[in-house]
């Protein structure tokens, strides 16, 4: 079972906090898309012939696409690859874009899966962010969505930003749930270098983020959420039963996907690709029959490694059978040895084979993975 991941590298602004590759210029668009239906024809065999159980369209904004980018894209795709008929395809959506015109176009292309970049229900936040919706919008789409038939869309909410107080989080997650949305990815706000957000506040012009303060909203995360019925199954993403991505879960779960477009990334298990940041070279190149990309193979110590960092951020853990059939004893001896000051500390917990953060260590989950690597 594979995946298929397509960047579209276009914004109408850029958000203040985003470090994604993309251009508020569309000008190229006719010819990224162009180039994106070569690519695929280039990577006919990047898979294996494995079948395809999700395709993504990430981005950028790829509600920019036009309805017959859209369905050239995916007939391409399903004439060139076992696409799966029950197959989930996501595409990522700005609340500006999602008329009611532009719901029916998406759905009648095969889309069945949104995720919208909601990112809060309050308009001081909105416009701290720089997004381009407003708060009625946020709401509008989607009543819309659902009442036009998508029934699995997650949205995604940025919590910990100096705008948003502890009531104001809770309100936007309380909100979420009202909407019966059946999936949420909620994610801290972090100063990436070199965006707009690190830039401002290096020169004093916004406050730093406090991460006290996402710790809490995290908390209060997990435990509105979790009262509602969600199931956290990945640190930063909830779902009610049934209704977790089959996307992101397969880049947990270590399966091979292709990326397709200028930054995308692609794996096969041995070793992992990702195609140049730059839209004018991407297409120059592909236009040329060459796909800009470059190459690293994976090391024992790196497959490893990436294992316990995908596995340790989800509910199901490491798999300690699994480690010693694919990495041997001393592997496994390195990984229980190594969790068992988390262990004391109640950071982790072990069930049998498995190993899993608790629910107050995955406020540090990134570094207790570190902790755990060779």
């Amino acid at each position: 079972m594979s995946g298929i991941y397509l960047h579209i590298p276009f914004c109408k602004q850029a958000c203040y906090y985003c470090n994604f590759h993309f251009s508020t210029s569309v000008s190229k668009q006719g010819a990224m898309v162009k180039s994106l239906l070569q690519e695929i024809t280039l990577q006919k065999d990047y898979l294996a012939g494995a079948p395809v159980h999700t395709i993504y369209f990430g981005g950028g904004t790829p509600s920019l696409l036009q309805a017959e980018e859209l369905e050239a894209l995916l007939t391409h795709l399903r004439a060139t690859f076992p696409v799966a008929e029950d197959a989930e395809i996501t595409l990522e959506a700005n609340p500006d874009d999602l008329s009611i015109e532009k719901l029916t176009m998406l759905k009648a292309a095969g889309i069945n899966r949104l995720s919208i970049g909601v990112q809060s229900f309050h308009e001081a936040d909105l416009t701290w962010m720089n997004r381009a919706h407003n708060s009625q919008q946020a709401l509008d789409c989607v009543r819309q969505a659902q009442d036009l038939g998508f029934h699995n869309i997650t949205i995604d909410l940025i919590y910990g930003g100096p705008t948003l107080t502890d009531e104001g989080w809770e309100q936007n997650v309380q909100q979420a749930i009202a909407l019966g949305v059946p999936h949420l990815s909620c994610y801290a706000l972090t100063v990436e270098p070199g965006t707009a957000l690190d830039h401002f506040i290096k020169k004093k012009k916004m406050a730093a983020t406090d991460p006290d303060k996402a710790a809490l909203h995290f908390e209060m995360l997990m435990e509105l959420l979790g009262a509602a019925g969600y199931e956290h199954y990945e640190i930063s993403n909830f779902a009610l039963p049934g209704w977790h991505s089959r996307h992101n879960s397969s880049y947990w779960q270590g399966r091979s996907y292709l990326g397709l477009g200028p930054s995308a990334h692609s794996f096969n298990g041995v070793s992992r690709q990702w195609n140049i940041a730059n839209n004018t070279q991407y297409i120059d190149r592909i236009t040329k029959g060459k796909i800009p990309f470059e190459i690293e193979s994976l090391t024992t110590a790196m497959q490893f490694n990436e294992y316990i960092m995908t596995a340790l951020r989800t509910a199901a853990g490491c798999n300690l059978e699994w480690v010693a059939e694919k990495f041997g004893t001393a592997l496994t001896t390195h990984l229980i040895a190594h969790s068992q000051p988390f262990i004391v500390m109640k950071h982790m917990e072990r069930a049998g084979e498995t190993l899993r953060l608790t629910k107050a260590g995955r406020l540090f989950a990134d570094g207790i993975a570190a902790e755990l690597f060779i």
